[in-house]
């Protein structure tokens, strides 16, 4: 049964403003994931909005691409087992970074609200946290494509575009 879930935000980029509400929308989306996949116990996420600049050096540092994208996750726990806060009990999950302008861009090419894109990027960041990768396609990609669309349904959140644009 899944225990009291802290969500710790914050806002590191001064490139856009963050609309109203979409701190709650974080919370939202990280405890709809949890729910969904029967997390057992108290966790904590921490999620920090990033400019282009601040996650492209990420992504450069940890993963040697030296370009800007979307969100970056990095895990705390390997096969459902998780550093526990010595103050709380609460289990660790990890860090989700967000960069704002980017999900602004890919909000208006996909013709969707940027809280339905930020909301994405949560719940996309939260499956990994929780093991999930889609990295290698195939059917576990499918299946996380499917759990983030059933949480964003679930939260109001439909696809109203699709994610694949044609080319004119």
């Amino acid at each position: 049964m899944i225990g009291k879930v802290k969500v710790i935000i914050t806002n590191d980029q001064k490139v856009c403003k963050i609309p109203t509400g979409v701190r709650l929308l974080v919370r939202k989306c990280c405890h709809a994931v949890l729910s969904l996949e029967e997390f057992d116990g108290a966790a904590e996420v921490s999620v920090t909005f990033v400019d282009d600049d601040a996650i492209q050096t990420l992504n450069r540092q940890f993963r040697d691409i030296d370009a800007s994208t979307d969100v970056l996750s990095f895990p705390l726990g390997e096969n459902g087992v998780y550093d526990l806060n010595p103050d709380t009990g609460a289990k660790m999950l990890g860090d989700i970074v967000i960069s704002i302008p980017h999900a602004v861009a890919q909000a208006e090419t996909y013709g969707h609200s940027l809280q339905r894109e930020i909301g994405f990027l949560t719940v996309h960041s939260m499956l990994h946290l929780l093991g999930y990768d889609h990295v290698n396609g195939g059917m576990e990609s499918v299946r996380m494509r499917e759990k983030e669309e059933t949480v964003l349904t679930q939260l109001g959140l439909k696809r109203n575009a699709s994610y694949y644009m044609d080319k004119e």
